[in-house]
């Protein structure tokens, strides 16, 4: 067949391609929203069903509306007449990540942790006293009415970076060392950060190191799980002559 001069055949065919493209995302679009407002309409109804009264969720129904509701978020949860506010349902995802690290049911029976006072009693006493051993600690601490054995005064001692005696005296202490090393050490650790994904819930490890003089912070990377050649290149990155912390 023969076209007018200047009649593109591709051009066309990729004209009608996208116009159909645009009215299929159009009659999707509005069924879409179809289905919305009559969803929105059954809520309607179901509170006034309820007539004020409040539902009793399920931990699972918590769960699933929780993670639901985090992915559309807090302004397009707002216009929706829902069972529950926007608030309450963003109040049920950060409990379900805090529940999900939360190792209380898992903490076995065992000693009894030395309280806070007395803890900071027996450092107290351990660098006042530095020829004192474990032995002598018991006693002076038995004279003041604390029943401690000596593997718990160990192990509060190591806690706090405290050799035990007579090295406790002739050695400098950690924060002899960090007073005189200031400017010079960065103490680095990490922190997680939850991160919705299509697979639920995941957590991320952030390495941060912080100079102990000025205070400043450098991120040397994030990581689903550290390894051993990460570790070693993110080394290299904060201690590199020109761009290093």
């Amino acid at each position: 067949m023969d076209h007018p001069p200047g009649y593109d055949v591709a051009a066309m065919g990729t004209e009608a391609v996208r116009l159909l493209v645009l009215w299929m995302a159009g009659w999707i679009n509005a069924r879409q929203l179809g289905v919305i407002d009559f969803l929105r309409e059954e809520n309607r109804v179901l509170r006034e069903q309820l007539g004020g009264r409040h539902l009793r969720f399920t931990d699972d129904q918590r769960r699933r509306l929780a993670v639901k509701g985090r992915t559309v978020g807090r302004r397009r949860l707002g216009e929706f007449a829902g069972l529950v506010t926007p608030d309450t349902i963003l109040r049920w995802y950060r409990e379900l990540i805090a529940r999900k690290y939360d190792g209380s049911a898992r903490r076995r029976t065992g000693r009894p942790t030395v309280a806070i006072d007395i803890e900071q009693l027996v450092v107290r006493m351990a660098r006042e006293n530095p020829t004192w051993g474990y032995t002598r600690l018991v006693g002076a601490l038995d004279n003041l009415g604390h029943q401690i054995g000596r593997n718990t005064i160990k192990r509060v001692l190591r806690r706090h970076g405290l050799e035990p005696a007579p090295a406790r005296g002739k050695r400098m202490s950690w924060k002899t060392f960090l007073r005189t090393h200031l400017g010079e050490v960065a103490a680095a650790d990490f922190f997680s950060v939850e991160v919705l994904t299509l697979t639920g819930l995941v957590r991320y490890l952030v390495l941060f190191v912080i100079d102990l003089q000025t205070r400043r912070v450098q991120i040397g990377g994030v990581v689903r799980q550290a390894y051993g050649a990460w570790m070693t290149q993110v080394a290299r990155n904060l201690t590199d002559g020109v761009d290093g912390f």
